[in-house]
Formats: C-alpha cells, sequence, structure tokens
C-alpha cells in the first residue's frame, strides 16, 4: 500500500475515509491532533480506539466497537485516532497516556479521569470474533464507566 507522498507516512485520506466513517457513524468523536487527544481524555471515562487499516480492525474491532455502543452502560466519551494517518496524535499518546502500554493497532483503552483502566491489544481482537470483542467491552463498560457510587 502506497502512502501519500506529500506526507511520507501517512495513509492517503481518501484511501482511509470509509475505515474512519466505519466508527464515527456510532458517535465515535475523531481525535486528530495531540490537542485534541489531551482534551478528550481530560476527565470522565472515554473509550478510545486506535484504528487501523488492517484486516483484524475492519472485520472485528470496528464492528465490535460499534455493537459495545448500544449498551445501556457506556463511556461518557468514545474517541479515535487513526495509526497511519494522525500521526502526531497517535505519537502523542503512546509516549503519553499510554507509555507503560506497547503499541497496538488496532487497540482500544478505556481511561477513567485520564489514566488507561483498560486496554484491549491487537493480539485479542486477532484471535476473536466482533461479537465475542463486544462482549468483552461491555463487561469493561460494566467495571469502568458505570457510575460511582458515592
Amino acid at each position: 500500500m502506497q502512502m501519500h507522498p506529500s506526507h511520507p507516512g501517512r495513509y492517503p485520506e481518501n484511501l482511509i475515509a470509509p475505515m474512519r466513517h466505519d466508527l464515527t457513524q456510532h458517535g465515535v468523536e475523531e481525535a486528530r491532533t495531540p490537542e485534541a487527544v489531551d482534551a478528550a481524555l481530560g476527565s470522565g471515562t472515554v473509550m478510545l480506539v486506535v484504528n487501523s487499516v488492517c484486516g483484524c480492525a475492519a472485520g472485528k474491532a470496528r464492528p465490535a466497537v460499534g455493537l459495545a455502543l448500544r449498551h445501556t452502560v457506556r463511556p461518557d466519551r468514545a474517541v479515535t485516532v487513526f495509526a497511519g494517518a494522525d500521526l502526531e496524535a497517535v505519537a502523542h499518546l503512546r509516549s503519553g497516556k499510554l507509555a507503560s502500554v506497547p503499541p497496538s493497532s488496532p487497540s482500544i483503552a478505556i481511561f477513567r479521569d485520564g489514566e488507561p483502566v483498560y486496554v484491549m491489544h491487537r493480539r485479542d481482537i486477532e484471535s476473536s470474533d466482533p461479537y465475542s470483542l463486544a462482549r468483552t467491552l461491555t463487561q469493561a463498560f460494566d467495571q469502568h464507566c458505570a457510575p460511582v457510587a458515592k
């Protein structure tokens, strides 16, 4: 697959636009810059999806996210960055909030008040199907995104 010539290392936007839409159609917001990542992870519960062009993102991760977001308990926000396109945002995320987690594309993380509390790696995604992944995500939502009793 060729990268966009004016932006070495980036996938052409016309190629990945449908892959972005696979998530945004479910209300997932895009965080394309480091500043947008920081703003998204500021407070509350956030599911952050590192999107990818790979087959396991297309056939497993993105459909699983759509299914999981139908659950009654959901994160306050759902956000995505695209590996291979949102280069600075992904690098910022991986060197900052997810510095202790090996890089993985695709991956899905849940943050509570800016700190990661759950991470689903590519290896977890590759070895499962969308329905099982959605069940796993909804269990993580129940555990990490339910309102905290005061």
